[in-house]
């Protein structure tokens, strides 16, 4: 038998704009360092070191941040239809 749930976790979410800052405090680093040089700034595509590996990050994804400090990639779409901003 198939379940629907739905999410109720809160999360802490910071959209990547490609500065230095947050590629600092993410330890972003971009895919091939050896062809830094030779790739475009279309062609250049982050790596975002996550619990389970390396997730390529755009301009205009979010970072989220869970509860132990991990981090993963949310697209802007995907984080539009599956979170709504809570008031502080």
């Amino acid at each position: 038998m198939i379940k629907t749930y739905r999410k109720t976790a809160t999360i802490q979410a910071e959209q990547f704009d490609g500065l230095d800052k947050q590629i600092k405090k993410y330890g972003i680093r971009p895919p091939y360092p050896q062809e830094i040089g030779t790739i475009t700034d279309e062609e250049w595509r982050p790596l975002l070191p996550t619990k389970e590996g390396l997730m390529t990050c755009h301009v205009g994804d979010w970072i989220a941040t869970g509860i132990d400090g991990e981090h993963w990639v949310i697209k802007d779409d995907i984080l539009k239809k599956t979170y709504m901003g809570v008031d502080k």
